[in-house]
């Protein structure tokens, strides 16, 4: 009976977990909606990138302005989006090519649309939201001016691994010793659960690499090997995803984490 019962608890937090887990991803799950329905209905006249940029700026107006997302939260946000945004903008440049936006559009800066930067603030927000609804707290995470010059350098490589050595495995490495001690603390119902901080940003990297393969088979984008059918993602892109989380996390750890103690004085 104790073992039924314990099975049953697991299972209704497991439930408890996904639902929650939904919840944070509002942002990128209302994107998925916008990705999906642009491909099947009218779009009174709008390009579809034009459109898909409009109503991205629609969901993020609705979650502030229903307090879902705060003003400081927007911020944060936008300044991933315009990180993810100058990336796009070197990535698809002519010279580089790493994928490209076939589609037309008004609403681009060069070969990008402004879309796109939607898609790297969907995982701050999702970091964002998922702090507040799991009561995240990090243990034996210091030295934050470390950790953002960590973030530069691998932002960086992202520009420079073109022309010189490509030492995301090095960055990779230096992010694993650097947070090795570092967990994070949630709640799902009661009982509060804790994963190493490194294991939480390798399953976030995994689900984004899915999340990937869904949106340039919508044709959000397309790699070169995807320009007349497509292929799934390179599973290489996780480790990319893994930096760039990486990133977005320690923006927000900023604004959760550090600002918070910091106002506590």
């Amino acid at each position: 009976m104790a073992n039924n019962n314990s099975i049953k608890s697991f299972a209704k937090e497991f439930l408890i977990f996904g639902i929650k887990e939904a919840r944070a991803a509002i942002f990128a799950g209302s994107f998925f909606v916008l990705l999906f329905i642009s491909n099947h209905i009218p779009l009174f006249g709008l390009a579809r990138y034009d459109f898909l940029f409009l109503a991205a700026v629609a969901i993020q107006l609705v979650l502030y302005f229903t307090k879902l997302e705060t003003k400081d939260e927007v911020k944060v946000i936008f300044i991933f989006h315009i990180i993810g945004l100058v990336l796009e903008l070197y990535k698809t440049s002519p010279s580089i090519g790493s994928w490209s936006y076939p589609e037309n559009g008004v609403l681009k800066i060069a070969t990008v649309p402004l879309y796109s930067g939607f898609m790297y603030a969907a995982i701050g927000s999702y970091i964002s939201q998922a702090w507040k609804i799991f009561k995240l707290e990090l243990t034996n995470y210091s030295y934050y001016l470390i950790s953002a010059f960590l973030c530069f350098l691998i932002y960086l490589n992202f520009f420079t691994n073109h022309y010189i050595y490509d030492f995301r495995i090095f960055l990779i490495l230096a992010v694993f010793i650097f947070f090795w001690r570092t967990k994070v603390y949630f709640t799902v119902t009661n009982i509060r659960r804790y994963m190493p901080l490194n294991l939480s940003f390798i399953f976030i990297a995994f689900f984004i690499w899915i999340a990937e393969n869904i949106s340039t088979y919508w044709g959000a984008w397309k790699y070169p090997d995807q320009i007349h059918t497509w292929n799934i993602v390179s599973t290489g892109k996780i480790t990319s995803w893994f930096l760039m989380v990486i990133i977005s996390f320690i923006l927000v750890a900023y604004l959760k984490h550090f600002k918070k103690d910091i106002l506590k004085k």
